[in-house]
């Protein structure tokens, strides 16, 4: 489960929403005291009357304007030390992968790109057998890699994959929305915009190693789309894309990310960001797969009949979904 990342993620909203909660009441004092000092001596005109109410409230007038000047102060200096933060990542902040394998570190290319926040705008434009109880246990697979590739897509299972996708698309300014377990309604990711109310696009994530995706998924996707009154949507795999799927895609605005594209988008974040991901990637077994019914990690099983070995949900038989293990792991 992501829950290391999403509270992260959510302390960032909060400290967003006070920085502009700070940054709205300061626009509103300054204008407040701008009216006060020179519309409303204007309107009240050379009577008398308007002189004296003119005169008492200009100390209000100018109580508002500097009470304005020091929030709006405040909100832009919160948000240099903010951008900072997220710029500079602790020196001791690690992957749980690294801090299981001492000689495991991270090395990510100093030439990298800082990425702009308008490539993930862009993007969002273009995821029964018998049991039995004597299974032999569990082997801790190696050490993760030690820079993006495509072995770390393969090392890693459904959720975090899905993980990874949200994070993506959070470090280029999207508030995003996932579901960790049950009927996601063929949606995995939503993306809301900072500027708009609802849904700006949602993201479909699919951790498949060999298959390619056919048109079935992107025809399915389009209806999800359809159904929320979306015109924006992105598809993303670990895999390929049928010719018929990319076609279909094209022809309906879909926006269509395959291994080889997500490692292509990931080179474009800072050196930092990629470190980000990476942690995202391998927090905890990030290899063991994930219940999609119950959000629980699954254990490894056999089957009585010729004991095959399989990963079955921990709270069989009340859930009885199950997901194939490759050979060797």
């Amino acid at each position: 489960m992501a829950r290391t990342y999403s509270r992260s993620v959510g302390r960032s909203r909060r400290r967003e929403r006070a920085r502009g909660a700070l940054r709205e009441k300061g626009w509103a004092a300054c204008v407040l005291g701008v009216a006060l000092l020179t519309v409303f001596p204007l309107v009240a005109g050379h009577t008398t009357f308007g002189a004296a109410v003119t005169q008492g409230l200009r100390p209000v007038g100018w109580t508002a304007l500097g009470l304005g000047v020091v929030l709006l102060a405040l909100h832009y200096a919160l948000k240099g030390k903010e951008s900072k933060l997220r710029a500079v990542p602790p020196a001791n902040s690690r992957p749980a992968a690294q801090k299981r394998n001492g000689r495991a570190t991270l090395q990510t290319a100093n030439s990298v790109a800082s990425h702009p926040a308008a490539d993930a705008s862009n993007a969002a434009q273009r995821t029964e057998p018998t049991l039995t109880d004597t299974a032999a246990p569990t082997a801790t697979p190696a050490g993760p890699a030690v820079a993006w590739n495509m072995e770390v897509f393969a090392a890693i299972e459904w959720r975090r994959f899905e993980a990874v996708c949200e994070a993506l698309f959070a470090q280029a300014g999207f508030e995003t929305h996932a579901q960790s377990h049950g009927a996601d309604g063929g949606v995995d990711i939503w993306l809301h915009s900072r500027n708009s109310p609802g849904p700006a696009a949602v993201v479909q994530c699919k951790h498949w190693q060999s298959k390619p995706v056919g048109v079935r998924e992107l025809r399915e996707f389009y209806g999800v789309m359809a159904s929320h009154k979306l015109k924006r949507g992105t598809f993303a795999t670990t895999s390929t894309y049928t010719p018929e799927a990319l076609a279909f895609a094209r022809a309906n605005s879909i926006h269509t990310l395959d291994g080889a594209g997500l490692l292509q988008l990931i080179s474009r974040r800072t050196p930092a960001q990629q470190q980000e991901l990476l942690q995202v990637a391998y927090e905890g077994e990030y290899w063991r797969p994930t219940c999609a019914s119950c959000g629980t990690k699954m254990v490894e099983r056999s089957r009585s009949s010729d004991g095959g070995l399989f990963w079955g949900c921990t709270n069989y038989p009340r859930c009885k979904r199950t997901l194939p293990k490759a050979t060797g792991g």
